[in-house]
């Protein structure tokens, strides 16, 4: 029984790729001191991969900056403000697309999904020139041949690397992506060939895109795209892969139709309705990768229901052809839990990282076959036991508060112009008032502050009055501005989530639970593991002290729920929307000793 994993964190445990990365931007040590970073980081995940039985491992999926902006730099899609004259694309060319230089800016980042994790949007036009300009792919490929470890490469499907992309400057906003197919099918033809003759055997597509609602033209070019590949493709095993959601009937047509294609890949966490699909109709002879284990989320899997899950599914597909997947890149998630020393062990046991799912998938598909570690599967129960049954996760006094929510409580009891007359009368603002988001820079001195309060290294007296130094400043020069409605700065706060987290119940905090947001930037995201509280106020001080110094206007400023959710693990035992609905409360609670304490405007982010 074969096992596969979809992609992996690059950063490295210790964000070893985030420092070379960041030392080389400010010219402090060389590209060749850059690459050795990152060769090591390369070799270790095969090494690693492979040690723990996993039968497919991908390749290709480590990036400098993004794995979008790699394959725009395969194509040689480079737009003309960088002055590429062509031949290989190097690190200068690739780094400007990404963050800009002196004279032209970066490409647009957006969001890659509905994950925290941002991509560099291809700009693309009826004039871009698509030539093969960087053999990364295949470079990587033979670098983990070298190593003893034969990978599956893995690229950004032509029509989801089309779909995710957007017209150029100054061309039209109409302008078909689509009709470009064409002109990129070349390049990949080209690396293809390239693979095949390095001794290639599978490789990867991920098209995502296959999980949105596509009409039929978009769907069509799939179809055409495939065939058109099939002949460049013969030879190889092909496997499709989709993620973060079901994969529409109609797009799950499609896509089992495509007959160079050997193997499909989908996402059975978030994608619950695509077994149904696989179970009433999958093509025979064909692969199933099947994501059982959670790619978003650092959870240990539930081994036995996903066994289970996994049964079913063979007995529809055939032994040999059912395969144990992650339901996506590994990137989304933290990178390995031994790193985590000061977390609390009964919380710890309810964890998988990276480096835990691969080993969960390489157990599995053993089980699968007939090799079952009872140990690990007996471990593993007795950790879901604890969590399920564990008084830290369930809070009585908050479960009843959310379950007595009414519809009245989600909708405001006054309209907005009896609001706007009560705040005018009482805040006597002009026409267009002045504010300011709410934070000011985190000088190194300040940072210099916190952590040494954290250390213990400065009393709580001497940190108080560093943090107060700090706020007289920034109103002092609010008001030299003639700003309306002032902010205190958030001197005190460390990230926007954490802060907050930080101070409620139902929340633990890893030493390197790091995630790639984007580039060398990576956010350690809370874990909420039980139900959400509040059991003393959290910004009423600074506030308080803050208006203190001022006649005007001070603003509270509060992590809404939605965004404190968002950016953290979550819990996977109850509905999102519960979770939600839990931190709500907790930030009403706050709301109202803002007022009590006399802040008369809040701001939540």
């Amino acid at each position: 029984m074969a096992s596969h994993i979809v992609g992996y964190p690059r950063m490295g445990p210790k964000r070893e790729l985030k420092f070379a990365l960041e030392s080389f931007w400010d010219g402090k040590s060389t590209a060749e001191d850059l690459e050795k970073v990152a060769t090591d980081l390369r070799a270790s995940i095969w090494k690693q991969m492979a040690d723990a039985g996993i039968k497919y491992i991908p390749s290709n999926t480590f990036s400098y900056y993004d794995q979008v902006l790699d394959t725009t730099a395969m194509l040689g899609a480079v737009p003309e403000r960088y002055s590429w004259t062509g031949g290989e694309i190097g690190f200068d060319t690739y780094f400007s697309m990404a963050r800009g230089n002196a004279t032209v800016p970066a490409m647009e980042m957006t969001k890659w999904f509905d994950t925290n994790y941002h991509f560099i949007v291809p700009e693309l036009g009826p004039n871009t020139k698509f030539s093969y300009s960087s053999h990364k792919a295949v470079n990587e490929y033979k670098e983990a041949k070298a190593l003893g470890v034969d990978t599956v490469p893995v690229f950004i499907g032509p029509v989801s690397y089309l779909l995710l992309s957007k017209p150029a400057k100054g061309v039209e906003k109409g302008f078909p992506l689509l009709s470009l197919l064409s002109s990129i099918l070349p390049v990949y033809k080209e690396v293809i060939a390239e693979l095949k003759a390095a001794g290639a055997s599978w490789i990867q597509f991920d098209e995502p895109t296959l999980a949105l609602d596509l009409d039929a033209h978009k769907l069509a070019a799939f179809s055409a795209a495939y065939t058109e590949l099939e002949s460049a493709l013969s030879g190889l095993n092909v496997l499709v892969e989709t993620y973060f959601a079901d994969v529409p009937a109609e797009s799950f047509k499609t896509l089992t139709s495509l007959s160079s294609v050997t193997a499909y890949g989908f996402d059975l966490v978030r994608g619950t309705q695509t077994v149904e699909l696989i179970k009433s109709g999958f093509p025979a002879g064909k692969y199933l990768f099947a994501g059982v284990v959670d790619g978003r989320n650092i959870w240990a899997d539930d081994l036995a229901a996903s066994l289970s899950t996994l049964q079913a599914l063979e007995a529809v597909v055939g032994k040999d052809k059912l395969v144990v997947s992650t339901s996506c890149s590994l990137m989304h998630t933290a990178v390995d839990l031994v790193n985590e020393t000061k977390l609390d062990s009964e919380i710890k046991s309810w964890l998988a990282f990276a480096a835990q799912k691969v080993v969960e998938v390489d157990a599995l598909a053993k089980a699968l076959a007939g090799q079952k570690d009872e140990a690990y599967f007996a471990a593993n129960a007795a950790a879901q036991a604890s969590r399920r049954s564990s008084p830290r996760v369930t809070n009585e006094e908050v479960q009843k508060a959310a379950a007595a929510l009414k519809g009245s409580d989600h909708r405001r009891a006054t309209n907005v112009s009896a609001r706007l007359d009560a705040q005018q009368k009482k805040l006597n603002l002009p026409v267009l008032p002045t504010t300011t988001i709410g934070s000011f820079p985190q000088t190194v001195e300040l940072r210099r502050v916190r952590r040494e309060y954290k250390a213990k290294k400065i009393s709580e007296e001497e940190y108080v009055s560093a943090i107060k130094e700090e706020i007289s400043k920034v109103v002092k020069l609010q008001e030299e501005l003639d700003i309306d409605v002032l902010v205190h700065g958030e001197p005190e706060r460390n990230d926007m989530v954490e802060y907050f987290g930080e101070q409620l119940s139902g929340f633990a905090f890893t030493a390197n639970g790091w995630v790639q947001s984007y580039g060398s930037r990576c956010v350690k995201p809370p874990i909420i593991y039980g139900d959400v509280s509040r059991p003393n106020p959290m910004t009423v001080f600074w506030s308080k002290t803050a208006q203190s110094m001022t006649s005007r206007p001070m603003k509270g400023m509060l992590t809404g729920p939605v965004t404190i959710l968002n950016w953290s693990f979550v819990r996977n035992d109850q509905p999102r929307f519960e979770t939600c609905y839990q931190i709500a409360l907790a930030i009403k609670k706050e709301v109202e000793d803002l007022e009590a304490a006399g802040i008369q405007v809040g701001h939540p982010n």
